[in-house]
């Protein structure tokens, strides 16, 4: 079948002839659940966090005891890497008994998928615990960095972008990005932020992009020359600014989030950030941080999202990782999920649409000490086109990449 993607690129969908799709009917799912017994589910997500890698492994004993589902945790560096798996099976025309049964996924990667016509589906609304998912509450959750997922995806948790802080040697830390910059130029190797691509680190060109840009209007549309131009210019402008004020004179930059939250640990830095609002109380109560760290958002809001995982066109377990995806969504493990001495990350879930008895899970959950409440934390703002993001990446590395 034909059916048009993101960017209006018509490609042919082997959706319905893969056997994946042929196999597993979200529709009747007494027969996934049959199906899945005794499969073994390749997870391909990132590894770089033993928080992730402890829930993960949570979620595999438990579907392992529920539903008779084995999950092998394939640890990334970058979701690129399963998609790469994944082109190269369909070059190579294996269209059936995949290597790569799910991915934690997200912008640009799913995109990608998307147009290539990857993706097995439409399934993500149809299974079970989407009943538990409003849409109309929270946008994020059928909407991946602009791009609808169609089902193609589901829904895992939210994120939003924060900074945190010593307060033993930044009492007032700087709420905008034009504020950064004077403090940085004060309190020269003070700052640091991962090194694009990582995700964490290219968030933060797209935070600097959509409070700086002229139109932040027009983020929310693919990418052109004109529009790229005009509104990356006083970008450019900042970071020459900044980044010989950067932990190391932007000679050398932390690779991921766990080396960042080292830096602040070490003494090193004192201001960084992260995509998980809870990980510096997560990190106080593990002995990592010191406890005069302290979580902000800037004035004017922060980036946010929603985690997602999809399953590829040619998975070779497509029941079993629709059964894992749909226990993600379940209440019980949104609710740990939430829980900060476990992970802290935001629910996808709407609390109108839960049981008494599923609203306590949540309800006797108590934030870290450097956990901003949600009035505290704010709306988030939307993500850019993913467009933006794969330009502003290597436009960064051209100009400032460097090897640690």
């Amino acid at each position: 079948m034909i059916r048009t993607l993101a960017g209006g690129v018509a490609v042919l969908a082997t959706l319905a002839v893969s056997a994946a799709a042929q196999a597993a009917d979200p529709a009747d799912w007494s027969a996934v659940l049959d199906e899945a017994r005794g499969q073994t589910v390749y997870w391909n997500a990132w590894g770089g966090s033993n928080t992730v890698n402890d829930y993960i492994a949570w979620v595999g004993q438990e579907v392992q005891d529920r539903y008779g589902v084995t999950v092998e945790h394939v640890k990334l560096s970058d979701t690129a890497e399963a998609v790469s798996r994944v082109v190269a099976e369909r070059a190579a025309g294996k269209d059936a008994g995949g290597a790569v049964d799910l991915i934690w996924i997200n912008g640009e990667n799913f995109a990608a998928m998307k147009e290539q016509g990857l993706l097995f589906g439409p399934w993500a609304e149809q299974v079970p615990n989407w009943q538990f998912v409003d849409p109309a509450e929270n946008a994020a959750v059928t909407a991946d960095f602009t791009i609808p997922t169609d089902g193609l995806e589901a829904p895992w948790g939210m994120a939003q972008i924060v900074f945190y802080h010593d307060t033993a040697r930044v009492a007032e830390p700087p709420r905008s990005m034009p504020a950064l910059l004077e403090w940085a130029s004060a309190n020269p190797g003070r700052f640091a932020f991962p090194q694009p691509p990582d995700f964490v680190g290219s968030t933060f060109l797209k935070q600097a992009l959509l409070e700086l840009a002229p139109d932040p209007a027009v983020l929310g549309r693919p990418v052109d020359e004109a529009a790229y131009a005009a509104a990356t210019a006083p970008l450019w402008t900042f970071l020459d600014a900044l980044t010989p004020n950067l932990w190391r004179g932007g000679q050398a930059y932390p690779q991921n989030g766990p080396r960042l939250l080292q830096l602040m640990a070490d003494g090193e830095i004192d201001i960084a950030l992260s995509f998980d609002p809870n990980e510096a109380s997560n990190a106080i109560a593990n002995g990592e941080l010191q406890d005069s760290v302290r979580t902000y958002v800037l004035d004017g809001g922060t980036i946010g999202n929603a985690s997602f995982v999809a399953i590829p066109y040619n998975a070779n377990a497509a029941a079993g990782a629709m059964v894992v995806a749909d226990f993600l969504m379940s209440p019980e493990a949104q609710a740990r999920k939430q829980d900060p001495a476990v992970w802290g990350s935001g629910t996808i879930l709407s609390m109108a649409r839960l049981s008494a008895e599923d609203r306590a899970l949540f309800d006797g959950i108590e934030l870290g000490v450097a956990t901003l409440s949600p009035a505290e934390l704010g709306a988030s703002l939307p993500e850019p086109h993913p467009s933006w993001m794969v330009r502003l990446e290597q436009d960064w590395i051209a100009r400032f990449g460097v090897s640690e």
